[in-house]
């Protein structure tokens, strides 16, 4: 499913598995807004005195959970070529290598 690349948001990456870094500014946007909703409130929650902190850990958890799925989701969505493993700069990226 190769897009054209100003609809790509994430370029694929050259070894491995997936997407690789962002290449428009959409993408980097969506990297911060994830690093925000998964870091800030794993930070704020053990200064806040609360009288149920399990619970609130389990609400960041599952708000991780979340936001870990959809990330991974938009990003396969929006990525810049098929996501498949790639051995690197060879004609037949499905070889492995000797």
């Amino acid at each position: 499913m190769d897009r054209h690349p100003s609809q790509a948001w994430f370029a694929v990456r050259r070894y491995g598995y997936g997407a690789g870094r962002p290449i428009s500014w959409q993408g980097w946007s969506l990297w911060i807004l994830f690093l925000g909703v998964t870091l800030i409130p794993s930070l704020v929650v053990p200064w806040i005195d609360l009288s149920r902190p399990l619970l609130a850990e389990g609400l960041v958890m599952l708000v991780d959970g979340i936001a870990i799925v959809s990330f991974v989701l938009i990003c396969k969505a929006r990525t810049d070529g098929d996501w498949r493993w790639r051995w690197g700069n060879t004609t037949d990226d499905q070889r492995s290598p000797e």
